[in-house]
């Protein structure tokens, strides 16, 4: 090496022919035109040796030309392999992708408003969630594809009506709606049936009323959303690390205030803020339909004498009032309101505990089946009572 380096600086830097360099190095003439001739330094090379895998090379390559991904195990027992494996192995890694169809991946450009990636995001973080119950609910998270500005919100659970109800909240929090949302394989959103994508009765009834496409991706095709991948991770790595979280309220009011500082964070695949691309972005989406969709929780059913409704889970107190009449219960993220002829006789915050039973403190309690009054003996109105009382409340004294 070192001879080499001195030969080409003596004939190049300072003109001395070969001869002379042969005689100053004492080193042949040929070696001096060899290392002139040589671009690169000189290096030891031992002659390969044959492997033992050359002899059944061409049987390899006539079974990757038919089968392309046949296993590596397959192979040998098709060509009467009784040698190590692993060097099989190395050699049809090797061979395989001579074979194979090219899968190269390009580069996605979007347009502005033309969709908005969506998933569920299961933060690997306890909130406690009332009730002495903690839990890590899922938060739906949603990024637009031309700013990459991003919103997320926590939900009380995945099922349908919660769903749907965090989709409407955050594109309400946006103002418009992208042309496109997409989406994986969310059973609340549809699922793939023979071979083509199916979308359940509600989310078809929700894009409908927007007006936009629901673009479900393939099976186990985690490229197709790569934003909101990419989001997820973000939020697990810069968002949750040192947080610590009181409830899902509190949950998402840091989340919030953290989105707010994040889409104005320089995005290095952009070259800019998410920010600064939102206002083209906003202006090229729909506008939010005039009458907002159904979401959230609707049944309707007749009240039971224990005058209780369940939810998700948890029975929530009604007035007694209702008793025997058909209600209709609704919910949101946040509320559980029950009606009777469209007015109110329950209204309730949202439990996100699970098992739970919630009276509101101006509900009366339920009774005892021995101090309720039988159908063959009603009891009598009491004259101190208002006349106007619709469902008076029999106690067990006066029972």
């Amino acid at each position: 090496m070192e001879d080499w380096a001195e030969i080409r600086r003596l004939h190049r830097a300072e003109g001395m022919p070969i001869k002379a360099i042969a005689r100053r190095l004492g080193v042949g003439r040929n070696t001096v035109r060899r290392a002139l001739a040589a671009d690169a330094a000189p290096k030891y090379e031992r002659p390969a040796k044959g492997s033992i895998v050359d002899d059944v090379e061409p049987q390899i390559r006539e079974l990757l030309a038919g089968w392309p991904a046949m296993p590596a195990t397959v192979i040998a027992e098709r060509i009467g392999w009784t040698r190590s494996l692993t060097v099989l192995k190395d050699r049809v890694r090797e061979l395989r992708p001579l074979y194979q169809p090219a899968d190269p991946s390009s580069r996605t450009e979007y347009r502005p408003g033309e969709l908005a990636q969506c998933d569920l995001w299961f933060p690997p973080a306890p909130v406690p969630l009332g009730a002495g119950q903690v839990g890590a609910p899922p938060v739906l998270v949603m990024v637009s594809g031309y700013s990459r500005v991003m919103s997320a919100r926590m939900l009380p659970s995945r099922q349908g009506p919660d769903l749907l109800a965090g989709q409407w909240a955050l594109l309400s929090q946006w103002g418009a709606t992208p042309r496109a949302l997409v989406w994986d394989n969310e059973s609340a959103v549809g699922s793939w049936r023979a071979g083509r994508p199916v979308l359940t009765e509600a989310m078809n009834a929700f894009r409908g009323t927007l007006g936009i496409r629901v673009i479900q991706c393939r099976p186990r095709d985690p490229e197709a959303k790569g934003l909101v991948e990419r989001a997820n991770e973000y939020l697990e790595t810069s968002f949750l690390p040192g947080r610590a979280f009181s409830s899902p309220a509190d949950f998402n009011l840091q989340l919030g205030v953290w989105l707010a500082r994040a889409n104005q964070r320089h995005h290095r695949r952009l070259g800019c803020r998410p920010v600064e691309r939102w206002k083209a972005d906003h202006a090229a989406m729909l506008s939010l339909p005039p009458v907002a969709p159904t979401v959230g929780w609707t049944s309707s059913l007749r009240l039971p004498r224990d005058h209780y409704v369940r939810l998700d889970g948890n029975d929530y107190s009604v007035h007694p009032r209702a008793v025997g009449r058909r209600i209709v219960v609704t919910a949101d993220l946040e509320h559980v309101v029950a009606t009777l002829d469209g007015a109110a006789v329950a209204t309730h915050p949202r439990c996100w505990a699970r098992h739970q039973t919630i009276t509101d403190s101006t509900t009366p309690a339920p009774q005892p089946d021995c101090a309720r009054p039988t159908a063959s003996a009603p009891p009598r109105r009491s004259p101190a009572r208002s006349p106007t009382a619709t469902c008076p409340t029999t106690t067990a004294s006066s029972a």
